[in-house]
């Protein structure tokens, strides 16, 4: 186009000098034309030039902004596949504990029996714990079991080996005493009396009176170290004065039954 109109003074002026009828002021207002044609043109092209150099930063930056909304992006997948992996640890740990507490639910009510008996079923550190008073099993500082004694513990035998599910779990024996020091005994202290009441219950319950498989069975005394009462009252002592039979949770329930024990 500025080729045209730069061609076009040299067009009038050879016409205006061949004599071909236009007047100087005909060929004047040709050429003011001609010139306003041109500042036209080359204010459009400066316009053209300046919408040219906006459109290619206009372009530079939606470059950008796609580039960084394609980190984003990324980011926004890798961080939705780590919630949807959460999700499904989620709920497949909420399916196990839904087994377990099924699972703990059935032990505690087939365990109902023995509450019926006047024993505490409870959940202490993790685990089922049947408490036995050892004034009921015992005499003072002694390992022989009474006959009142020897009859609780048929009824839980009889109790466990009613049900195969029973029989077939782990059984800790855990004797207990208060704090009151052990004298004038063979078992020389508290630990020694804790562990042979421990054992005499055991070998009870795994012998012809409980007939309980001995494999699934084992014994422990701990003194006074895991009073359930204060030692300072008479009646916090005759409660430490106890043997537990212990439920040993299995792999799968290893878990906090305690929280389990309040649903």
């Amino acid at each position: 186009m500025n080729r045209t109109l730069i061609a076009l003074p040299l067009v009038l002026s050879s016409l205006f000098a061949a004599g071909c009828g236009h007047s100087e002021q005909e060929w004047k207002a040709q050429l003011a034309k001609y010139n306003d044609l041109q500042n036209r043109s080359q204010k459009r092209e400066a316009e053209l030039e300046k919408e040219l150099a906006a459109a290619k930063q206009r372009v530079e930056e939606l470059e950008k902004q796609l580039a960084d909304q394609g980190a984003d992006i990324s980011k926004m997948s890798s961080t939705l596949e780590d919630r949807e992996k959460a999700l499904a640890e989620y709920k497949a740990r909420a399916k196990q504990l839904e087994a377990i507490q099924a699972r703990f639910n059935l032990l505690r009510k087939k365990l109902e029996e023995l509450v019926k008996l006047g024993l505490e079923v409870q959940v202490r550190r993790n685990r089922m714990v049947i408490s036995l008073p050892g004034d009921v099993l015992f005499d003072s500082g002694k390992d022989t079991l009474r006959e009142d004694g020897q009859e609780i513990l048929k009824k839980i035998a009889d109790v466990i080996r009613s049900d195969k599910s029973l029989v077939d779990r782990d059984y800790q024996v855990a004797g207990h005493t208060d704090s009151q020091r052990y004298k004038n005994g063979p078992f020389y202290d508290n630990w020694g009396l804790s562990l042979m009441r421990a054992r005499a219950v055991l070998m009870f319950l795994i012998g012809k009176e409980g007939r309980l498989p001995m494999r699934h069975w084992s014994a422990a005394g701990f003194a006074d170290t895991d009073p359930v009462a204060s030692n300072k009252t008479a009646a916090g002592m005759q409660k430490n004065r106890r043997c537990d039979l212990i439920v040993l949770p299995d792999v799968d329930e290893m878990l906090d039954l305690t929280k389990l024990a309040t649903k």
